[in-house]
C-alpha cells in the first residue's frame, strides 16, 4: 500500500499508540500514590508486550512456512502460561491495593524473558529446550 492510504494508516496507528500510552501512562508517577505506581506498572507491561509482539512478528516472517505453525503454538502456550504463572504468584496479594502493580511487574518480567526464546527460534527454527 502506498500513497495517501498508507499515510493515513500510518497516522492512525501513531494516534492509536499515543492514546494507548496516555491511557496506561497518564496516571503514572514513579514513587507516587499506589494508583500512580500501579499505572506505571501497567504502562511498562504494555510497552514490553508491544515490543515482544513486534519481535514475534519479525521472527514469524523470518522462519520458513513449515516452522511457523510450531512457533505460533509455542507462543500461544507461552502467553497462557505467563498469565497463569503471574496470577498464581500474586494470588495471596489480590486483596492488596498494590496488586495491579505486582501482577503487571510479573507479566513484564515474564515478557522480557521471552526475548531469549524468540531469539532461539530465529536462529534454530525450533523452541529452546527447557
Amino acid at each position: 500500500m502506498t500513497g495517501p492510504r498508507a499515510a493515513a494508516l500510518a497516522l492512525a496507528l501513531c494516534l492509536v499508540g499515543q492514546a494507548a500510552w496516555a491511557q496506561a501512562g497518564g496516571a503514572c508517577r514513579t514513587g507516587g500514590t499506589v494508583e500512580e505506581t500501579n499505572a506505571c506498572a501497567v504502562r511498562d507491561y504494555q510497552e514490553a508486550d508491544t515490543a515482544i509482539q513486534v519481535l514475534y512478528g519479525d521472527v514469524m516472517r523470518a522462519l520458513s512456512a513449515h516452522e511457523r505453525p510450531a512457533l505460533r503454538q509455542d507462543h500461544a502456550n507461552w502467553q497462557r502460561a505467563r498469565i497463569t504463572r503471574c496470577k498464581e504468584a500474586q494470588r495471596t496479594n489480590e486483596a492488596l491495593p498494590e496488586w495491579p502493580r505486582l501482577y503487571h511487574e510479573c507479566l513484564t518480567a515474564q515478557t522480557q524473558a521471552r526475548r531469549h526464546a524468540l531469539s532461539y527460534w530465529l536462529h534454530h527454527g525450533q523452541a529452546p529446550q527447557p
